[in-house]
């Protein structure tokens, strides 16, 4: 490594062409070490090729257009290139070599309109071009000359003498004064600016440092660039020395010719001075001169007068047609305002209002006075416009910007705001009163504030959800649908529909009015915005009893169509009227609450704060309550006219349609509910009320009451009141009997039969599924409305078996004691037995007969019946054997006999209780002690059993098996 301390001075022109020592190249370079070719060499000695210029851009131009020069040899460096001509004119002085392949100037004033471009080096001499310049005249135009375009001052030459003036060195100073690339350095400038305090890197500045420019733009240059960069410069500042000498050689011409004709002006002088009476020649001069104005005078007075009249008629003219905006824009304003350009008229009115408004013309000032006057009524006509309603929110917007262009008092913004908000109420009040004004009407019609043909909420909702309750009603498709709903469903709907297409317009144009966004740029630089921000500031609690008035007004209507008994008498005045007599049902309190819900997410969405929705969200939780409430009373009205719906066709079970009707129309009551129960975003749930929790239990208690009264008044019927049907039997062994056919009408005790069938399956399965759909559905009193529930259709169960058995029991039991005595029978004086007597079998077969009706209904049933009537059965024979006296031998066996033969034929009905009356009734008897008695007892019971097989077969235990309760 190695340092070269290099010094020289550079004299750069001033700003009048002067030269100016500067000490600008105190070079400190660090550069690696070269090896530099001794002057020997042949590399440096070698011959080059002359220049060759082969394009020009542009080609053309006046003087003084930058070209840039593109060819081949074009020279080494800027020190190689020592001539440069374009069409005869030596442009050297101008021209700043980039590469061998371009460079660029500045043609001068040549005289040839078009010629070569002729490059010249050290290094190859003169060049050659393939390429031409064609020079453009510039015209010269005098300063009281009319020119229909704008004509450059910049003066490269002097329009009155057409000599050339010299150009300032300075004006054409080089961007890069060394002349070799420049590769920036990565020092940072505060690191700069320590190092060389109150110094600078800038060439032109008069603290410029050599050393702070050479680390700044030339730090890893080579040492064979900068010795370029030293030469270039050398011959930068010899070139300028020489123009400024070739400045002044040019003008010597022109110096001495002004110093001849001073010469003999001042010759002359001196000739004909203050020697002859007459006096000076310039006196005498002046003399003539004044005689001849005179007579110019008296010549042309007439002549000039005219002149002056017509210079004056032309300068009214001049003025009129230079302020012809001015006086053309009263008329100009009234057309645009006509054609609602109003942005045009603003930006006149402005531009007029910038150069005449504070004018001490008086003409001007009367124009600009009618210009006012347009104004004043275009803001009146604008304010109207803003206040008109309805309107969109773009319209308002840009009324707002309009009045605020214009400079109009008072708040606009906030009038349009007071005006919507009033608008919005009308509206709501107009809404409710055209529904009430048109109650008695058709029923259902609804009545467009405007007109509107447009289906309503309800209407497009309909067409998107099927709305169910009780039996798979869908709401109808048809277009038409919306006119058949009820008066007060399509009031909330057409309400709705008025809050949320005005409200959301309603809260940006606020918001608009608070972040200042309704003004234009000028109203910005004025001071608008910050004033309207702090107007929006002082009225933001205004706006929030607003935006509260609307909500509280919404509610209330709501309220007083469907929850009059929510509101004071005043509020009824004002909010109600209605004079419908029925109750809406749920399934329309369910379509409302949806709307209202939709309206409310619409609101929510506007970022409109929770606290000024929470009416709406109260509304929303009573609406619910009232839904809940209404539809399980309506319910409680279906199942009553479910008995209508009974069929008595039994399944192979014995059950009838008539649970799972009364089951599936509980089910679609809760799926109705499904909406109404289910919490939105911030709803809560309906059973947080105790109130509500109980009303709602006390309901489903009274729905399942209801269908067990039914069923108890379909058990005691008369043929009469049963409606015609049929009654099918559908069991899987064959028909027992044959008097039952198709169209058999059922009885009394068969009605009993299926009624206590379907108790069984309410309590064992149509309640247990119900309670699990209450607590799917979110009821918190399942376990008490399940209790109550099964309760009562014991209580009915009981009562309805009570009857069956007292129709059924009661003559079995009562033909036992006349059977048993028939034909004067007596037991002390009796026959040998020869078998069971008839009254028995009649027994039995009655017995069987019960069997067959009971089967024929619910093979559940048989155990449960025919226990009942065999303990009372046995109970009769116990007592019939314990108030017999005395038994003979014959008649103790006689009745052992036919005891053991009922027992033993209805042994699988048998209970404890009917076990123990047997057992009493053969304690009564006389015990048997011979083998023949007993043999004897043996063969009739097995005769007995033989005869009365078939008919005994239905009592076997493989035919039925008993269920336990």
């Amino acid at each position: 490594m190695f340092c070269i301390i290099y010094s020289d001075t550079i004299n750069f022109g001033d700003s009048y062409g002067q030269p100016k020592p500067l000490n600008i190249l105190q070079l400190i370079v660090v550069a690696d070490i070269r090896t530099v070719p001794p002057p020997g060499n042949p590399a440096m000695s070698r011959s080059r090729q002359p220049p060759l210029v082969t394009g020009i851009s542009p080609n053309e131009g006046t003087p003084w257009t930058k070209v840039t020069i593109r060819g081949e040899n074009l020279g080494t460096g800027p020190a190689d290139l020592i001539g440069l001509s374009i069409c005869g004119h030596n442009c050297l002085l101008t021209a700043e070599w980039m590469s061998a392949s371009k460079i660029v100037c500045r043609v001068g004033p040549a005289k040839d309109d078009k010629g070569e471009i002729i490059v010249t080096t050290k290094s190859g001499g003169d060049g050659t071009s393939t390429v031409s310049f064609k020079l453009l005249k510039t015209e010269k135009i005098g300063i009281l000359d009319q020119s229909a375009v704008w004509v450059d001052e910049m003066n490269y030459y002097d329009m009155r003498t057409d000599r050339n003036k010299g150009i300032s060195p300075l004006s054409l100073r080089p961007a890069n004064p060394l002349g070799i690339d420049i590769d920036k350095s990565k020092v940072p400038q505060k690191d700069l600016e320590t190092m060389f305090p109150g110094m600078s890197g800038d060439f032109t500045s008069e603290n410029f440092s050599a050393t702070w420019y050479l680390i700044e733009n030339h730090s890893t240059t080579s040492f064979d660039q900068l010795r370029v960069a030293a030469n270039n410069l050398r011959k930068q500042a010899n070139k300028k020395n020489e123009g400024s000498l070739a400045y002044v050689k040019g003008g010597l011409s022109t110096f001495f010719e002004a110093q001849d004709a001073l010469a003999a002006i001042h010759q002359k002088l001196e000739a004909d001075g203050t020697e002859k009476v007459e006096g000076s020649m310039t006196q005498r001069l002046k003399n003539v001169l004044n005689r001849a104005s005179e007579t110019a005078d008296t010549l042309f007075q007439e002549v000039l007068g005219r002149k002056d009249k017509a210079d004056s008629t032309r300068n009214a003219l001049n003025v009129l047609q230079r302020f012809k905006f001015l006086f053309n824009l009263p008329l100009n304003i009234e057309r645009n305002i006509h054609k609602g350009d109003y942005d045009v008229v603003i930006n006149d009115y402005e531009k007029a209002k910038s150069l005449f408004g504070n004018t001490e013309v008086q003409v001007f000032r009367k124009v600009y006075a009618e210009v006012e006057t347009r104004i004043s009524a275009l803001r009146s006509l604008l304010l109207d416009k803003l206040l008109e309603t309805p309107s969109t929110l773009h319209d308002q917007k840009r009324y707002i910007r309009y009045l605020s262009d214009l400079h109009a008092p008072g708040d606009p913004a906030w009038q349009c705001i007071v005006a919507q908000h009033k608008w919005i109420l009308e509206l709501m009040q107009n809404c409710k009163d055209n529904y009430v004004k048109n109650q008695k009407g058709p029923h259902g019609a609804v009545l467009d504030l405007e007109g509107d043909p447009r289906p309503s909420a309800v209407a497009r909702l309909s067409q998107t959800a099927s709305l169910k309750r009780g039996s798979s009603f869908q709401a109808p498709a048809d277009a038409s649908w919306r006119f058949k709903g009820p008066q007060q469903v399509s009031f909330v709907e057409s309400l709705t529909d008025v809050v949320i297409s005005q409200l959301p317009n309603f809260w940006k144009l606020w918001i608009s009015y608070v972040n200042g966004s309704l003004f234009s740029e000028t109203g910005e630089k004025s001071g608008q915005v910050e004033k309207s921000k702090k107007n929006a500031r002082q009225r933001q609690n205004d706006f929030k009893k607003m935006i509260e008035e609307v909500m509280h007004r919404l509610v209330k209507l709501v309220r007083g169509a469907l929850l009059p008994s929510t509101l004071t008498e005043l509020e009824l005045r004002l909010y109600g009227g209605w004079e419908s007599k029925t109750e809406l049902s749920g399934l329309w309190l369910t379509q409302v609450i949806h709307t209202v819900r939709v309206s409310h997410e619409a609101l929510a969405a506007l970022e409109i704060p929770n606290d000024l929705l929470q009416v709406i969200q109260d509304l929303l939780l009573d609406l619910r309550i009232h839904c809940l409430l209404v539809t399980l009373q309506q319910t409680a009205e279906d199942v009553k006219r479910l008995a209508e719906k009974e069929d008595w066709v039994v399944d192979n079970e014995g059950i009838t349609s008539l649970p799972a009707q009364f089951e599936q129309c509980m089910v679609q009551t809760l799926q109705s509910l499904k909406e109404t129960m289910e919490c939105k975003s911030g709803e809560i749930s309906i059973f947080q009320s105790e109130r509500t929790q109980d009303r709602a239990c006390e309901l489903c208690v009274g729905i399942m009451k209801v269908f067990i009264n039914c069923l108890e008044q379909l058990s005691t019927k008369t043929d009469g009141d049963i409606d015609t049907s049929h009654m099918s039997v559908d069991i899987a062994s064959p028909d027992l009997f044959s008097s039952i056919h198709e169209d058999f009408s059922p009885s009394l005790e068969q009605r009993l039969l299926i009624i206590l069938s379907n108790c069984q399956h309410l309590e064992k399965h149509t309640f247990l599924n119900l309670a699990d759909h209450f607590e799917k559905h979110g009821f918190l009193s399942t376990e008490k409305i399940t209790r109550v529930s099964v309760e009562s259709v014991r209580e009915l169960d009981e009562r309805l078996f009570e009857s069956y058995i007292e129709k059924k029991a009661d003559p079995i039991v009562g033909s036992l004691e006349p059977g048993i005595y028939a034909g004067y029978f007596d037991w002390k004086d009796c026959l040998p037995p020869t078998g069971v007597r008839n009254y028995l079998k009649e027994a039995l077969v009655n017995i069987i007969t019960v069997h067959a009706e009971v089967f024929t209904v619910s093979k559940e049933l048989v155990p449960r019946v025919l226990s009942r009537i065999v303990e009372s059965v046995s109970e009769e024979m116990s007592r019939l054997m314990q108030c017999v006296s005395s038994f003979s031998k014959n008649g103790a066996l006689q009745a052992r006999l036919e005891i053991c033969a009922l027992r033993d034929a209805i042994a699988c009905y048998l209970t404890a209780e009917s076990n123990t009356s047997f057992k009493q009734a053969l304690e009564a008897l006389p015990q048997l002690h011979s083998g023949a008695d007993k043999k004897l007892l043996e063969e009739l019971l097995n005769k007995f059993k033989s005869s009365m097989h078939l008919q005994l077969a239905c009592f076997q235990p493989s035919s039925v098996l008993p269920v336990k309760r």
